[in-house]
């Protein structure tokens, strides 16, 4: 495995609430590998916004960070101050958000939201622009000397999200966090999306953490899976260790409900019954105990990630009793 770009462990934060504090991330680690995209799946509330927040440090008011580090190449991000951390970010670490239409300046022109992010180099305005545009090139903006001097609102939701993509890669960061990025775009643009950013980060060299709700995208486009289940690690992997062979209930509870696995025409989708477990009161032992259908007398004791093969690891008691599921 590459040398971890971010190393995080063992990281618990939590919300202060009106009914108390809500443990929204619960002794978290993973490793991103330098040069390689590490995808991030889960239900909604599962912590994976909180997981962004923490490491890029602009979590709400009431979060507070209980145990843990975030180690970016070696030091950690949670002792960074606000300067540095300013200094970070969009350069060292880009991010790409969820909704395009809400990601630029509606009353400025793209070129020149481009030409402003650049305010680091020293270069002359016009090399900055040459490069903005050399930049709209690669994520496939046609005739990109010319979309400089428009608005983004005469760009589509899919070319609006390449721009952003192409903003976030023009500092040639070690690191890009996609939130969700194909979320609002139609099945064709979310190919194409997904492509480009592939391409691009093969060129730039750079490292990924791309959050989804998409099995599919998480499997075309990743290298290696983290599964989050109520703020918790469960599985972690190489794609193909974690989608062909999936070792926890949940991690196969998810692959079940893609409308991709459903072999037989039917009108109810499936689902995983139950709810996400209430995080400001967590009971002991496994988190998903009272949503999985392998329940057994050891869930009573929250489980620790274990190896299930060298780049495959689960927290599940039944990989150590009765092997994987």
């Amino acid at each position: 495995m590459n040398k971890p770009v971010l190393d995080i462990r063992d990281l618990s934060v939590s919300y202060n609430t009106p009914r108390g504090p809500l443990r929204a991330l619960r002794n978290v680690s993973m490793k991103i590998p330098d040069k390689k995209i590490v995808g991030i799946v889960g239900e909604s509330g599962c912590g994976k916004s909180t997981l962004i927040s923490a490491i890029i440090r602009l979590m709400a008011p009431n979060a507070t960070v209980g145990t843990g580090e975030i180690l970016f190449k070696d030091k950690n991000l949670l002792d960074r101050t606000t300067t540095e951390m300013r200094n970070l970010l969009g350069v060292d670490i880009s991010m790409v958000f969820q909704d395009p239409m809400q990601t630029h300046n509606p009353v400025l022109t793209v070129g020149k939201q481009m030409v402003d992010i650049q305010y680091r180099d020293s270069l002359p305005k016009a090399d900055k622009r040459k490069r903005a545009a050399e930049m709209l090139s690669k994520v496939g903006i046609p005739d990109a000397d010319a979309r400089l001097n428009q608005y983004p609102f005469e760009f589509s939701g899919g070319m609006r999200q390449r721009i952003a993509i192409a903003m976030a890669l023009m500092a040639k960061p070690s690191l890009l966090i996609a939130d969700e990025p194909t979320t609002a775009l139609d099945a064709t643009l979310e190919v194409q999306v997904i492509k480009r950013l592939r391409e691009l980060q093969e060129e730039v060299g750079c490292a990924i953490l791309f959050i989804s709700h998409h099995l599919g995208v998480i499997a075309e486009l990743c290298d290696e899976v983290v599964v989050m289940y109520a703020g918790e690690v469960i599985e972690q992997g190489s794609v193909r260790d974690v989608f062909h062979d999936p070792a926890h209930p949940y991690t196969r509870a998810l692959l079940d409900c893609d409308p991709g696995h459903i072999k037989e025409k039917t009108r109810n989708l499936p689902t995983i019954p139950g709810e996400i477990p209430d995080l400001v009161d967590v009971a002991d032992g496994c988190i998903f105990q009272a949503r999985c259908t392998h329940v057994h007398g050891a869930c009573a004791n929250r489980p620790n990630l274990q190896p299930v093969n060298v780049a495959h690891n689960v927290a599940c008691h039944l990989n150590q009793t009765e092997g994987a599921v």
